[in-house]
């Protein structure tokens, strides 16, 4: 099915996938790259050096600017605003501008501002009115001016399970909070964690993050061997855990309680309190190498499928 194209629209491209509608009053200047099944609403602007993917939605008072690159099935609101220069001046035209990504699946809420030179990941949900001013990480959503990260899509409500007795979580694939023993008298209370016990593994390492600013992420990646027991000694922190199947949020509340993050689990920390110290045991010595930073990278290794 060829693209449809409204008498009063302007569309000077002929780089328009099939199936793709464009409505009333919208301007599509020359090397515009419009993919196929997408739907642009009335009002619409489109720039030379814009690339939208396949099934895009872009609801009516949109500017997209050269310099955007849209991937596929993305949602973008009403009025939303891109911007490509961060020090614009009349009559002064930068000699290259920025790249702005939004990566598949991502979407875009109404009257939401989005500074250049930033990628909106996968499956990142920006709130109606956001003003984005650094990139946003996958399955992200944010909200507010400045945005900040609020949650997690499809994230669900991670459970506790049982003290372990022996070491054979080592095996165990999915990541998991652990209850510790915990002691309390008049004197005070104490916990205690048994490596390969309580603790899943021996530990060859351990460190402590603290002082983190309250909109800070931290985490987003992964280990392809490293095992990582994760215990919040002071305050709270939030801990997104994503196995490539299910994504799960754990509340790290309590200094007995502690999350097990098996390889190739890519997580995430966040929603620091500011009296927030969070230990970390892994299984492993520091090698860069074992890390997974690029969430694409992490998705094809364990076989994601959507």
């Amino acid at each position: 099915m060829s693209p449809s194209i409204h008498p009063s629209a302007d569309v000077q491209s002929s780089n328009l996938g099939n199936g793709t509608r464009i409505w009333q009053y919208v301007v599509v200047l020359p090397n515009a790259v419009i993919g196929q099944d997408c739907n642009i609403c009335s009002n619409c602007l489109i720039e030379n050096d814009v690339i939208v993917g396949d099934r895009v939605t872009v609801k009516s008072g949109v500017q997209l600017w050269d310099g955007l690159r849209i991937g596929d099935d993305v949602f973008i609101g009403p009025n939303v605003t891109f911007t490509n220069d961060k020090f614009p001046r009349s009559k002064h035209y930068p000699e290259t501008c920025s790249l702005t990504e939004i990566d598949p699946g991502a979407s875009i809420g109404a009257n939401a501002t989005i500074l250049p030179g930033i990628r909106i990941g996968r499956q990142a949900m920006v709130g109606a009115g956001s003003v984005v001013t650094r990139s946003v990480p996958p399955n992200a959503i944010v909200v507010g001016n400045p945005a900040r990260i609020v949650g997690y899509v499809d994230a669900e409500a991670g459970a506790p399970s049982g003290a372990k007795d022996s070491a054979s979580a080592l095996v165990q694939s999915d990541p998991r909070l652990h209850q510790l023993p915990k002691v309390a008298d008049i004197r005070g209370s104490l916990t205690v964690g048994e490596f390969e016990r309580s603790i899943p593994f021996l530990a060859k390492r351990y460190f402590m993050v603290f002082d983190v600013p309250s909109v800070e992420t931290r985490g987003e990646h992964a280990h392809r061997e490293c095992h990582q027991f994760l215990i919040c000694v002071n305050g709270q922190v939030s801990v997104v855990a994503d196995d490539g199947r299910t994504r799960r949020e754990f509340l790290l509340d309590r200094p007995d309680i502690g999350l097990h993050l098996p390889p190739l689990t890519w997580g995430i920390q966040y929603k620091y309190s500011a009296d927030a110290v969070l230990l970390v045991f892994a299984s492993h010595y520091y090698n860069n190498a074992d890390y997974i930073r690029d969430y694409d990278e992490f998705r094809k290794i364990v076989g994601a499928s959507v």
